[in-house]
């Protein structure tokens, strides 16, 4: 049996053409990018032409680019560093987020709140999932330091209106940080449109390696090192550079950029079928997150006294790779903190489903799924009454 991958939001496959780009940099140039010879000259004029391509896509400087080992690295960066920044500030400095973000963001800011780095207030979510301005407007206040709202929710595939948030924050003086590893993929990520301080992006979301990502660091933000040693990435991120990957990030990328439109239409047309089908076909179904302002390749359900992790596994038995949300989740018998966050009961939380497509998709793959997954609810509802 063919298996059908619906996954893409966990991970997605390496693109051949980012794996011929990474290939000369894991063989003939291989040298230490802080050597000062020709080996390393010719590894560090490749991450130099890497940081070109990112700030590119980004809209930024170069020297606001910060290589790291991916999106929960880039996030721990912005909020630790941040943190340590302001740790000698005057007042109390607070940081305002909200549950519904990735766990590299929410527990992150649990630990900093606990050490007393910062004080911690979680900003409202609506029933789709955003982080409104208004929202942030009104949790803000004179000793408010940063605000850190994701662009694109992984689980529910909501995307928050990050400008209006950045028109808020900005005259406050407040900084802006934004988890955008989930949004990527399907959407512009200018830095300057968007008005973040901080933003951090992951290789492997959008068909580039695992174990690379970013942090843009806007000119003039404070921020300190999490990770000291030898002063690389601008004294940000010490360690010596992983120049494949890097090399990859940034290929990945220009092609994310430069193939938008056409994979955004790919996918939006099949991920509005499966919405409908299930909305029509499976009993006590209902969409989580925005039903307009959503990642074009995501769907994302709840289904009532269903057991989401014995859901997941019966679609594995019939050869479909699915989530239940965040794949950092996966296994927890209780409903994520982004279904709590969205007002959802247990009877309907624990039933989460995402599904998300992927420029190898297809409609047949599509048609199969939509088959399927009407029984393969209705035997989850079955087990569990057991």
């Amino acid at each position: 049996m063919d298996r059908i991958y619906l996954d893409h939001a966990a991970t997605t496959p390496l693109d051949a053409r980012v794996l011929a780009a990474m290939s000369p940099y894991f063989s003939e140039i291989f040298g230490n990018p802080s050597s000062v010879h020709r080996y390393g000259q010719r590894a560090e004029a490749a991450i130099d032409a890497a940081r070109e391509t990112v700030a590119i896509a980004l809209n930024c400087q170069p020297d606001e680019v910060v290589f790291t080992s991916g999106g929960s690295e880039a996030d721990n960066l912005a909020l630790r560093g941040t943190a340590a920044a302001l740790a000698k500030g005057a007042g109390s400095k607070w940081l305002l987020t909200s549950k519904a973000e990735h766990p590299a963001i929410s527990r992150t800011a649990q630990q900093l709140a606990v050490r007393g780095d910062f004080a911690l207030e979680w900003l409202e979510t609506d029933e789709r999932g955003r982080v409104t301005a208004e929202a942030v407007e009104r949790a803000i206040c004179g000793e408010t330091a940063l605000v850190s709202v994701m662009l694109a929710n992984n689980e529910i595939g909501t995307i928050n209106a990050l400008s209006e948030i950045a028109r808020v924050c900005r005259p406050q003086g407040v900084l802006l940080h934004s988890d955008a590893v989930q949004a990527a993929a399907y959407l512009p990520v200018d830095v300057q449109a968007l008005g973040a301080d901080l933003v951090s992006l992951g290789g492997h979301k959008f068909y580039g390696p695992k174990g690379v990502g970013v942090l843009y660091v806007r000119k003039g933000t404070p921020l300190v090192a999490a990770q000291t040693g030898g002063g690389q990435e601008g004294g940000l991120r010490a360690g010596t550079e992983n120049v494949p990957y890097i090399v990859g990030f940034a290929e990945a990328l220009r092609l994310a950029v430069e193939e938008r439109e056409p994979r955004n239409a790919h996918v939006r047309p099949l991920r509005d079928r499966i919405i409908g089908e299930v909305l029509e076909g499976v009993p006590d179904a209902r969409l989580t997150g925005d039903p307009g302002s959503r990642l074009p390749n995501h769907a994302s359900f709840a289904f009532k006294d269903v057991d989401g992790n014995l859901l997941l596994t019966l679609l594995d038995g019939a050869g479909f790779a699915c989530s239940s949300g965040s794949a950092c989740k996966t296994g927890n018998p209780e409903p994520s903190e982004v279904m709590a966050a969205i007002g959802l009961a247990r009877e309907w939380g624990l039933g989460s489903l995402r599904v998300t497509l992927g420029m190898g998709t297809t409609p047949a793959q599509v048609d199969a799924f939509i088959q399927a997954l009407p029984a393969l609810v209705e035997k989850s509802r079955v087990i569990r009454q057991r």
